[in-house]
């Protein structure tokens, strides 16, 4: 199931999602955000991992130069390529330098290990190990009464239980990718199934108690819309990014000619126009989006970057203490203006694209792929992941693009293995294998 390059991924995970979390919740559980980002953990691990990935990379010399590296990965590297570049004119160079390494590195340390892996390795059951060990460690913090506090006024008030993590929203993120992991598990047979109905239970307790929403809704939402999404493919050939496209396109004209609205919605679920704030943030993400337009004020060189810093300055009230934007894209164009959401919007679009190939030869692989991809696209509407170092979602969803790249690697292979008698059946969980024909020696 697993070898040096893929262990080397599965590590990358297991640090961001398990090892991480719970050193930051026993040492610092109340810290800032700054404070968790100078831990010296991240800054010795995440370096530990690009050499290992670079030194297998030149052990693998001869697979690593047939590698083909497929359009989403090119555009990927495109937006982190355009991340450093920012550096340049960033509004604090030095913090938008360390941030964009450290990047670079959580990038090396998932993307070509994993396009490294071997033809058997199964990436996707890997995944769902690190959030099964996850979730059932969640169980006694939350037992214990780990709890998220947020201020109503003078009062303090419970508003959910967050595990090991630093918010109850981490917490439903986490069990809501648990549970459908879970689930594409338990479709296999055995000790898989048993595990994986044990781990859906566990999740969907987790997730109701972390009183997260979003994560509730996407867990069922993400599956069926990825589901239908491919079985309209299966029949009309169109490509996955174009069969979604139509959704975004259809709520913009809808939402131009009528009342119905993000806000609108927002209240219509949740009983609040404003999605908790987050309409009053993005109000102001504008305003500082129009001064900077085209480059923005450097990666990661907006929030969080000293007392003088635009979002302290500028921004109105309790904004001023938002260590983002909450919304990915908005923060896209924040930080790298519209270059960089169009460059995200390409790896986005390319990504749904290329699962397509994945499709023509592995369904069941091919739904779990999009739906976790479509689990963490929609998130970052709430929530800022896109290219955060501490953010396990970017982790899962980078391993989810270099998986699907794998596949890109073997389609001049799929030929030669239509053609053998002796081809694996799709679902299987590893890449079809090309066998050698058989030698008929005549006899004399």
């Amino acid at each position: 199931m697993m070898d040096k390059c893929g262990a080397v991924t599965v590590a990358a995970l297991a640090f961001a999602l398990v090892v991480f979390p719970i050193l930051t919740f026993i040492t610092s559980p109340n810290g800032p955000a700054l404070q968790i980002e100078s831990r010296p953990e991240p800054r010795i691990f995440w370096p530990a991992m690009a050499v290992s990935s670079v030194l297998l990379a030149a052990q693998n010399r001869s697979r690593f130069s047939k590698l083909t590296w497929p359009p989403h990965i090119l555009c990927l590297l495109a937006y982190l390529g355009f991340a450093g570049a920012s550096v340049l004119w960033a509004f604090s160079p030095q913090s938008s330098f360390v941030r964009f390494v450290q990047q670079a590195m959580i990038v090396i340390s998932i993307v070509l290990p994993t396009m490294l892996a071997a033809r058997t390795v199964d990436m996707i059951r890997g995944l769902f190990l690190c959030f099964a060990c996850s979730v059932i460690l969640n169980l006694p913090f939350v037992l214990g009464g780990s709890v998220t506090i947020a201020q109503n006024g003078a009062m303090a008030v419970d508003i959910g239980y967050q595990g090991y993590f630093l918010g109850k929203n981490y917490l439903g993120e986490c069990a809501a990718v648990a549970f459908m992991l879970a689930f594409h598990e338990a479709c296999h047979s055995g000790v898989r199934r048993v595990l994986g109905l044990v781990v859906v239970v566990i999740s969907l307790l987790l997730v109701f108690l972390s009183d997260s929403k979003t994560a509730l809704g996407l867990a069922f939402v993400a599956p069926l819309l990825a589901t239908f999404t491919l079985s309209i493919r299966r029949v009309t050939r169109i490509s996955p990014a174009i069969i979604l496209l139509s959704i975004p396109l259809s709520y913009i004209a809808v939402s131009s000619v009528s009342a119905f609205n993000v806000n609108r919605i927002s209240f219509m679920l949740y009983g609040d126009s404003t999605l908790t704030g987050r309409t009053v943030i993005w109000d102001f993400a504008q305003y500082e989006i129009d001064r900077n337009p085209v480059a923005g004020w450097g990666y990661q060189s907006f929030w969080l970057v000293g007392p003088d810093a635009p979002s302290v300055t500028d921004a109105p009230g309790w904004v001023k203490m938002m260590p983002n934007a909450h919304n990915g894209y908005y923060d896209t164009m924040l930080e790298m203006g519209y270059i960089g959401l169009a460059l995200l919007l390409a790896f986005i679009i390319a990504t749904l694209h290329a699962i397509g190939r994945v499709a023509d030869r592995d369904p069941a692989r091919a739904r779990i792929l999009l739906s976790l991809a479509l689990f963490v696209i929609t998130y970052n509407f709430l929530e800022s992941l896109w290219m955060r170092g501490f953010e396990f979602l970017w982790v899962v969803f980078l391993i989810v693009a270099a998986e699907i790249g794998r596949y890109w690697q073997a389609a001049p292979l799929r030929r030669m293995a239509q053609k053998s008698p002796g081809r694996r059946q799709a679902g299987s969980g590893i890449l079809p294998a090309v066998q050698t024909p058989r030698l008929h020696i005549r006899p004399s």
